[in-house]
């Protein structure tokens, strides 16, 4: 077996995170170390999407599940995420996996390989560079549940608007997408 080239390991990808199904969509590029634990994606993508981090998740690439090893939640059937890195799974450009959020809203994002990069000197990694539209609210029912939510939200004489709009908490912009409030989350967390 090849011994790994030292540079792979200074590998930089960038990825394109995409929640499938949303119209019109909802996606977010990022920079991550090639050998970010699948661990620490996870809790990358939550932040760059804007989830709040209460529900299970799981990588999917080419039928096998990686995810949070927990008999007691009945999640022992699949791989360690922790110890799988991403270049492992995503080995080049165009590799792409499915990262799910939310068993019950099945919140499902392609993440796919956009470009190897090497990493620029003084830049502390991972770094969002862009994304289009609001995550979601968690709960809402999926993406079938946010297009009815977005309908209802944008007539205060639906029948359903006051509670949805006490529900939510405040008002629903889904065009937002602050990339600066993306960025500090991700430099203020713990490497």
């Amino acid at each position: 077996m090849a011994a790994r080239k030292p540079e792979a390991e200074a590998q930089l990808y960038q990825l394109k995170v995409t929640l499938r199904g949303a119209k019109p969509p909802i996606w977010r590029r990022l920079q991550v170390p090639s050998d970010i634990p699948l661990s620490e994606l996870h809790v990358v993508l939550l932040i760059a999407m804007g989830w709040d981090g209460g529900h299970l998740h799981q990588f999917i690439k080419e039928q096998v599940y990686y995810g949070p090893v927990d008999p007691d939640l009945g999640m022992d059937d699949m791989e360690d995420e922790k110890g799988v890195v991403l270049r492992d799974l995503l080995p080049h450009a165009k590799s792409k996996l499915i990262y799910e959020y939310d068993f019950g809203d099945s919140w499902e994002h392609e993440v796919l390989v956009e470009k190897v990069l090497a990493p620029e000197t003084n830049t502390r990694y991972p770094v969002c560079l862009d994304g289009a539209r609001a995550c979601p609210p968690e709960d809402c029912g999926g993406v079938w549940g946010y297009a009815e939510l977005l309908k209802i939200m944008k007539d205060p004489k639906h029948e359903e608007y006051a509670e949805r709009l006490e529900w939510l908490g405040e008002e629903l912009d889904p065009e937002a997408f602050d990339v600066a409030r993306v960025n500090a989350e991700l430099q203020s967390r713990k490497p």
